[in-house]
C-alpha cells in the first residue's frame, strides 16, 4: 500500500470497518428492527459513498475510462436509488418489498449500466488476439454460468418457473453479474501491469456481488430472506471495493505508448480456473459413478497442459518483445524503448517534483574507423562503448543505442545529476578502447538538456531534439567539453531555435524548410552582403567579404549557420556558392564602374575546389564583366585542405596562377596545421576571432597570435584578423603587425548600395563609444 497516500488508504480501510461491524452485528442481532434499520441506512450510505468516489474516478479520466467511470456512476447512483426505495419500503410502509417492486426497475438499470460500463474498461484488441479474447470470454462465461447452474440457480428456476416476472428478476442479477464478471476476466488478462489493480479490485467487487445476488435468489426461492440477513453486509463490502477501484484509479498513471503485447502471467491460468471449478465441482454433484471422479482428472490435466503451454508461448513472447526493444550489436535500449521510457518520464514529472534530462552523444570520425579497420572491429568498439556508457548510468537511468554511433541517456531522478553523469561520460573516453590489439582513443561529442520545471508543456520530442542540438553545437565546436542546451544554440534541421518552434520544430518542419530553401535558390531569393576590411595601419577599406543572408518570410533575416548544414546535406552547396559568385562579380562591376576599386572575397567549399576546371570558370566569370583576377579573393577552410590537400593545392595554384587572391579562413579555429602555410599557395590567412579574442587578457595567447603574424609575414602573405569588437584589440593587432582588420567595431555587413560609405573610414577616428556590438 506504500504506494498510495495516507488519506487513500482511509478512505478504503474505514468503509470496510464498517462493513465487518456490520456483519459482526447481523450475526448477533439481525432480527431487531432497530439493527434492520442500520442494515438498510448503511448499506444506502456506503453507495451513495461508493457513487461519489465513481464521480471523481471520472472527473480525473480520460478518452475511454472516462466513459467508463461515467457509466459505472451512474450505475452506483441506479443502485443507491433502489436501495432507497427499498429503504422507504421498510421505515414508511412498514413492509417488505415485494418481488418484483419499484426498487427492482433501477436495479435492472444498474445491471445494465454496469455491463455497459465494464465493456468501456476493455482496450481495442489487437486483430491478431481477437479470436483469443473472444474464445476466453465464451469459456469464462460458460463456465460461470454452468457452475452456478449447478449450485444454486436451478432451484431458482424450479421456484419461478410459473412467475415469468419474478423469474426474469430472479436471474437477471446473477446473469449481469456474470456477464460483468466475465468481461472484467477478459479486460484483466490484456491489462498493463499498471491497470490491473483497478480491474483486480473491480473484479473481485463484481464477484462479491455476484456471490450476494445469487445468495439473495436462492434465499427468495424459498422464502427465507428478510432485512438483516448476513447476506446484506456482502452487498456492502461490494459496495465498499466499487469506491475502493474507483480511488485507485485516480492514482493510476496515464498507460505508456503500448509496445509488442506480452501476455500477463494472469492470462496463463485466470481462463481455465472457471472450467477447472466447473469441472471438478459439478460431476461430483451431478454425476453418478466412475465418471464423477474420471470427469475431474480429465478436466484437471487438459487445464494443466493448456496452462504449460501458453507459459511457453509466453516466455517466447517475452523474449521476442524484449529484443524488439534492444540494440542487437550492443545489448542497450532502441530508439523505440529510448522514446518510450522518456514519454513516460515526461508525464511522472508532470505530476510530481521529477528531473527529466536527456544526454546525446555522438562519436567523432567513426567513419574513419570503419573505413580503415573494417566493419567487424567498429561493431565491437560500438559494443564496448556502450558498456562504457551503461557503467556511467546510475540506477534507474537508461543507456541506448540510437544510430550509428550516437548514443542517448535519459537520466531521471528526485535531483538533477545531469551535469555529473555527463562528466562521468566524458571522462571515460580519457582510456583508450582496446581492440583486436588496436588502443583506439574515441572522443565524443556531448550534449545534454534538462527539462525546465518553467516549462510544464515541454513535450518528450523537443527534449530530444534539444539534446540533439547541443551535441551538434560541442561536434561544431570541436571541443570536449559538454554542451549543455541553450536557446541561441543553432537546430540540427536547419532553423533559428525561436524559428524552429514557430515552424513546429519536428520531421515536417524541416521538409517544409528545405522546400522554401529550394525556392529560395530558384528565385534567387537569397542575398548577399558585405563586411569591410579595414587596413589597421592606415584605416582605410582595402576590400570586402560577401557574407550570405536569407530573408526569410516568416521566420526573418537567418544567418548562414541556421541553414548551411541543411545546403551541405541535401546537395546544393554549389548552386549557392554559384548564387554568391555572381551577385558578388556583379556588385563589384557596379563598384568598378563608379571609380571604387573595391576587392571582394568569396567562400569557397569543397564541392567547388574539386572542380579541376573552378579556375577557368572564375576567369571566365571575371573577364566577361571586365573585371581584373586581383579584384576576387577566394576564402577557403581548413577542414577543406585537411580531406582534399592534393586536389586542393593544384587547384589553388592555378587560380593564383591567374591573379585570383586565395585566403585561409578561420585559422585558429581546428586542428590546423603550421605545414598548410608552407605547402599551401595562399595570399591570405584570415586569424578566427576566438583566435584573437584573447590577446589583450592572456599572455600565451598573445604570444602565439604574435608568432603566427610574424610567420605568415616571413612567407609573404597577408594577416587579417576576423571579429574584431573593441578598440582595445585593435591596437593591439596594428601595433603588432596585422595588416586588416574585420568585425563590429569596425561596420555591420551591409548591402551592396551602401558599401561606399566605408570608403575613407579612419580607424583612429573611433573610440570606444563608436563600437557596434553584435546583434
Amino acid at each position: 500500500m506504500g504506494r498510495y497516500p495516507r488519506q487513500v488508504i482511509a478512505l478504503m480501510v474505514a468503509p470496510l470497518g464498517l462493513v465487518l461491524a456490520l456483519t459482526a452485528l447481523l450475526g448477533v442481532a439481525g432480527d431487531n428492527p432497530a439493527v434492520r434499520i442500520i442494515d438498510d441506512l448503511l448499506n444506502f450510505g456506503l453507495l451513495v459513498y461508493a457513487t461519489v468516489c465513481a464521480a471523481l474516478a471520472a472527473r480525473s479520466a480520460l478518452g475511454r475510462l472516462r466513459r467508463a467511470w461515467a457509466l459505472m456512476t451512474a450505475a452506483l447512483a441506479a443502485w443507491a436509488i433502489g436501495d432507497g426505495i427499498w429503504l422507504l419500503y421498510e421505515l414508511i410502509l412498514r413492509q417488505e418489498a415485494p418481488v418484483p417492486s419499484a426498487a427492482d426497475a433501477f436495479y435492472v438499470v444498474f445491471a445494465v449500466l454496469a455491463v455497459a460500463a465494464m465493456t468501456q474498461f476493455v482496450t481495442e484488441p489487437m486483430r491478431e488476439s481477437r479470436l483469443r479474447i473472444a474464445l476466453d470470454g465464451i469459456t469464462v462465461a460458460l463456465c460461470l454460468f454452468l457452475l452456478a447452474w449447478i449450485l444454486a440457480l436451478h432451484t431458482v428456476y424450479d421456484a419461478y418457473r410459473d412467475d415469468r416476472a419474478a423469474l426474469f428478476v430472479a436471474l437477471l442479477y446473477p446473469a449481469s453479474d456474470l456477464a460483468m464478471l466475465t468481461i472484467a476476466v477478459v479486460t484483466l488478462l490484456r491489462a498493463e501491469a499498471r491497470q490491473r489493480v483497478v480491474l483486480t479490485v473491480l473484479s473481485g467487487a463484481i464477484a462479491v456481488m455476484a456471490v450476494a445476488d445469487i445468495t439473495y435468489a436462492v434465499l427468495v426461492a424459498g422464502d427465507n430472506y428478510r432485512t438483516g440477513d448476513p447476506i446484506d453486509a456482502v452487498w456492502g463490502a461490494a459496495a465498499v471495493l466499487f469506491a475502493a477501484a474507483a480511488l485507485i484509479s485516480r492514482r493510476t498513471p496515464t498507460p505508456r505508448p503500448p509496445t509488442l503485447p506480452v501476455p500477463s502471467n494472469a492470462s496463463l491460468w485466470l481462463p481455465y480456473v472457471p472450467l477447472l471449478l466447473a469441472g471438478t465441482v459439478g460431476p461430483p454433484l451431478v454425476m453418478t459413478g466412475v465418471e464423477r471422479f474420471l470427469v475431474p482428472v480429465i478436466v484437471v490435466a487438459v487445464c494443466l497442459r493448456q496452462s504449460v503451454s501458453a507459459w511457453e508461448n509466453r516466455r517466447l513472447l517475452t523474449a521476442a518483445a524484449d529484443q524488439a526493444l534492444r540494440d542487437p550489436l550492443t545489448g542497450l535500449a532502441n530508439t523505440a524503448l529510448f522514446d518510450d521510457r522518456l514519454a513516460h518520464a515526461m508525464v511522472l514529472r508532470s505530476r510530481i517534483d521529477r528531473s527529466v534530462a536527456v544526454l546525446s552523444l555522438d562519436l567523432d570520425d567513426f567513419k574513419l574507423i570503419n573505413d580503415n579497420l573494417g566493419h567487424s572491429t567498429a561493431d565491437r568498439l560500438l559494443a564496448d562503448v556502450g558498456r562504457r556508457l551503461a557503467d556511467c548510468a546510475r540506477t534507474g537511468d537508461t543507456v541506448a543505442r540510437t544510430g550509428g554511433d550516437e548514443f542517448a541517456l535519459l537520466l531521471e531522478g528526485p535531483f538533477d545529476e545531469s551535469d555529473a553523469v555527463a562528466r562521468r561520460v566524458s571522462a571515460a573516453f580519457d582510456i583508450p578502447f582496446t581492440v583486436d590489439g588496436h588502443d583506439i582513443l574515441l572522443r565524443p561529442s556531448i550534449g545534454v538538456t534538462v527539462a525546465s520545471m518553467s516549462e510544464p508543456d515541454l513535450t518528450p520530442e523537443v527534449l530530444r531534439e534539444r539534446a540533439a542540438i547541443a551535441m551538434h553545437a560541442a561536434k561544431r565546436a570541436r571541443s570536449p567539453e559538454v554542451q549543455t542546451f541553450s536557446a541561441d544554440m543553432v537546430p540540427v534541421n536547419g532553423a533559428t531555435v525561436d524559428g524552429a518552434a514557430r515552424a513546429g520544430g519536428d520531421g515536417a518542419a524541416q521538409i517544409r524548410l528545405l522546400g522554401e530553401l529550394r525556392q529560395a535558390i530558384d528565385h534567387h531569393g537569397l542575398d548577399v552582403v558585405y563586411q569591410p576590411k579595414i587596413s589597421l595601419s592606415s584605416g582605410e577599406t582595402v576590400g570586402v567579404e560577401a557574407l550570405l543572408r536569407w530573408p526569410h518570410p516568416q521566420l526573418g533575416l537567418l544567418l548562414p549557420e541556421t541553414f548551411l548544414s541543411l545546403i551541405r546535406e541535401q546537395g546544393l552547396i554549389q548552386r549557392v556558392t554559384d548564387l554568391v559568385l555572381d551577385k558578388a562579380l556583379d556588385d563589384a562591376v557596379r563598384w568598378y564602374g563608379h571609380d571604387a576599386r573595391i576587392p571582394v572575397a568569396v567562400n569557397l567549399f569543397a564541392p567547388s575546389l574539386r572542380e579541376t576546371d573552378q579556375p577557368d570558370k572564375l576567369c571566365r566569370a571575371l573577364g566577361c564583366r571586365g573585371l581584373p583576377t586581383d579584384l576576387l579573393t577566394v576564402e577557403i577552410t581548413e577542414d577543406i585542405v585537411l580531406s582534399e590537400m592534393d586536389l586542393v593545392t593544384a587547384v589553388l595554384r592555378r587560380l593564383r596562377e591567374y591573379g585570383v587572391r586565395v585566403a585561409i579562413d578561420d585559422f585558429g579555429s581546428g586542428y590546423s596545421s603550421l605545414s598548410y602555410l608552407r605547402d599551401l599557395a595562399i595570399d591570405e590567412v584570415k586569424l578566427d576571432r576566438n583566435f584573437i579574442a584573447p590577446v589583450t587578457s592572456d599572455p600565451r595567447a598573445a604570444a602565439v597570435a604574435q608568432a603566427v603574424i610574424d610567420l605568415t609575414h616571413d612567407l609573404g602573405a597577408t594577416v587579417v584578423a576576423e571579429g574584431i569588437e573593441d578598440v582595445a584589440t585593435a591596437d593591439w593587432l596594428r601595433d603588432h603587425g596585422c595588416d586588416v582588420g574585420q568585425g563590429y567595431l569596425f561596420g555591420r555587413p551591409v548591402e551592396a548600395a551602401q558599401i561606399g560609405v566605408f570608403a575613407g573610414a579612419d580607424i583612429r577616428d573611433i573610440d570606444d563609444a563608436a563600437v557596434i556590438s553584435p546583434p
